[in-house]
């Protein structure tokens, strides 16, 4: 949280990117750490720290541009990819799904594991990490909890 760090879904982890706020052109240059954001309206988390760089601590969003630096794998190819799911409050109604999906892409391993905020998380891991599968996947299925296409590298 205090170090300077981003999440994203897609961006290879371990790669540098250029963040800039486009109201006020602040910009900062960060690591990608983590995965996220699971939140439809959003494509980056910042870390605090990155945040107030910018100037967007405080207002829980803004418009900015990325730009990848330096990346340790292609950003437009290859990767690892799943389909992340959640987080679910209840256990229950995230094994019940969990259920379902195991039916439905038998050759795909279902996990279901904690959130690191608490709740259960889904991922669908398709054979060969594919991305077009992922992809598949990810538009075919629907949920309250979110449906988010992630790469795992």
């Amino acid at each position: 949280m205090n170090r300077m760090s981003a999440a994203h879904l897609t961006i290879p982890l371990n790669s540098i990117v250029r963040v800039t706020n486009i109201k006020t052109g602040e910009s900062v240059v960060l690591p990608i750490t983590d995965r996220g954001p699971f939140v439809s309206d959003r494509v980056i988390d910042l870390s605090k720290a990155a945040a107030e760089k910018v100037g967007v601590y405080g207002h829980g969003g803004a418009m900015v541009k990325i730009e990848v630096l330096e990346s340790p794998a292609p950003v437009r190819t290859g990767g690892k990819w799943c389909v992340q799911i959640g987080a679910f409050s209840n256990n229950q109604d995230a094994t019940a799904l969990k259920a379902q999906l195991v039916r439905r892409y038998p050759t795909s391993r279902v996990l279901q594991f904690g959130a690191p905020d608490g709740g259960e998380w889904l991922r669908i891991r398709v054979p060969a990490d594919d991305k077009r599968r992922a992809e598949e996947i990810a538009k075919e299925t629907s949920t309250l909890a979110g449906v988010f296409l992630v790469r795992l590298d």
